[in-house]
């Protein structure tokens, strides 16, 4: 019988990092490298390794991940069987978010990385590589969009965050929890998510969108100049349940007269409320002032799909129809 076809991506990241001799470590080894460290790879599945960057997570951009979009869509339409991309932690949520909302399709794209430098002792690079390889051929797979897998449990993307700096066990879903473990060398799920909408690779990267915090005596002060800056939208993480200081609401409603403006929450999970809190500064005001909520989406994936909806003149309403799914 024949093994599958694997296409793996190498961004960089942590996984791929080494002992550098101007101190601490950076990115050093390529795809082939990492596919030549795990040789149990070579029993999942017939691989095709490619090094697409050399970078630390931090440095990569939303035109760098549209173009791994693009390497992903041309290795399904040659028969591939599913793809893995390897990267750094610190960006991951916001890198596999663009390439759920990007990659459409039943194939596998799973996303992994290491919280631990190769040459590292208790390195969890290897074993991360090794489960998310033999998730992404797994038929079980198949629907779901992209996903995360790293120290053996399984993510959706658009739940998916990093929530601590050191730990293997860095990655969280806090919403829903992981979706299935990789466990005794297969891949088992225990609850599947719908297939949301896909918005096209060929429209290009996401125009710029502004992400800003709110937090408590914000003056709003930066608002108003958005604009002016080129930002073509904006994404504030209100309060709570979505909500912004009484002084700070008409500032917005004014810039969200020349811009798409979404309010998301600076919590760590939850919906943005739409109905509840009346007062001025609540989302209920916002809403009025023609803020667009987010849904369940945080602030980095928001800013990420509001790009997305505003390429090539998609506005406000590009916008609104981008959220809905994720009301």
């Amino acid at each position: 019988m024949a093994r599958p076809r694997l296409l793996i991506l190498s961004l960089g990241g942590t996984i791929t990092m080494l002992q550098d001799q101007g101190g601490g470590i950076a990115p050093k080894l390529g795809a082939e490298e990492l596919v030549q460290s795990v040789p149990a790879l070579g029993e999942v599945a017939e691989i095709d390794a490619r090094s697409l960057f050399r970078l630390p997570s931090p440095s990569l951009t939303s035109a760098n991940l549209v173009s791994v979009a693009a390497e992903i869509e041309g290795a399904f339409s040659a028969g591939f069987d599913g793809a893995l991309v390897i990267q750094g932690t610190d960006t991951i949520e916001e890198s596999a978010f663009l390439l759920d909302v990007l990659v459409a399709g039943p194939k596998p794209v799973v996303v992994t990385g290491a919280m631990r430098g190769a040459d590292t002792p208790g390195a969890d690079g290897p074993a991360n590589l090794l489960a998310a390889a033999r998730l992404a051929v797994s038929p079980v797979a198949r629907e779901l969009g992209t996903l995360v897998v790293l120290n053996y449990d399984i993510h959706a993307a658009r739940f998916v965050q990093k929530s601590h700096t050191a730990l293997p066990s860095a990655f969280e879903s806090p919403l829903v929890g992981p979706l299935g473990v990789v466990a005794e060398g297969r891949p088992r799920i225990y609850a599947r998510v719908d297939r949301l909408p896909t918005l096209p690779i060929a429209a290009g990267a996401p125009e710029r969108v502004a992400l800003l915090k709110i937090a408590m005596g914000y003056d709003g002060a930066l608002l108003s100049a958005l604009p002016d800056l080129g930002y073509a939208g904006l994404v504030i993480e209100g309060m709570g349940a979505g909500h912004v200081p009484a002084e700070v609401a008409p500032i917005l409603g004014e810039v969200a007269r020349r811009i798409p403006v979404v309010l998301a929450s600076r919590s760590m999970t939850g919906p943005v409320f739409t109905e509840t809190y009346g007062y001025p500064g609540g989302e209920i005001d916002l809403i009025k002032r023609n803020l667009i909520p987010s849904g369940f989406l945080s602030g980095l994936k928001s800013r990420l799909l509001v790009g997305l909806a505003l390429r090539n003149g998609g506005g406000e309403a590009g916008v609104r129809r981008a959220l809905e799914a994720y009301a």
